[in-house]
């Protein structure tokens, strides 16, 4: 699988308070969710984000609490990748749980790429395109596992794919 997408860069240490603040915890619907996202670091990222684009963290990627809405957020307003240098335990099974990619890739790559820029993340190959830069970077791809996690939509669908496979095959 490919995306192509802008990136949204951020910092280190963006928390989930960051991402989707408390204050908007009221709803569970993800597009109300997605008019919030970010608001408390960029004025502009929940009005400029489009379905496809690609959000670039630092270290500590999603690091606060472990609410589940700062993901929901995020897909709400049409991401399906992040690329960080790392991300919170919580944070990152989250991710996978929902069906959102969530990728650890060298500090050096991400350094190189900047915001605005529209890249093309290989997932199943391990590459990121920067087209307009001339460049082709390498990271180390998730497990096929997680992968098949997140293709599902994440885990409740994936669960429910493997339980109507074995039902008609037999248990």
């Amino acid at each position: 699988m490919i995306i192509t997408g802008r990136v949204f860069k951020f910092g280190d240490n963006i928390d989930t308070d960051v991402i989707i603040p408390a204050r908007h915890l009221v709803t569970i619907d993800p597009k109300e969710l997605a008019k919030h996202c970010m608001e408390d670091i960029s004025d502009t990222f929940a009005k400029e984000v489009r379905e496809g684009d690609i959000i670039i963290g630092g270290a500590n990627f999603g690091c606060g609490s472990s609410r589940e809405q700062a993901v929901v957020a995020i897909q709400g307003c049409g991401i399906k990748l992040i690329l960080a240098r790392n991300f919170a335990r919580i944070f990152y099974r989250n991710c996978i749980n929902r069906g959102l990619y969530a990728l650890e890739v060298d500090h050096e790559v991400l350094d190189n790429i900047s915001q605005g820029v529209e890249i093309s993340v290989d997932i199943e190959n391990g590459k990121i395109t920067a087209a307009d830069l001339g460049s082709i970077y390498s990271f180390k791809p998730i497990p096929e596992e997680m992968q098949k996690i997140i293709r599902a939509g994440g885990i409740i669908p994936y669960t429910r794919e493997k339980l109507n496979n074995n039902s008609k095959g037999g248990i």
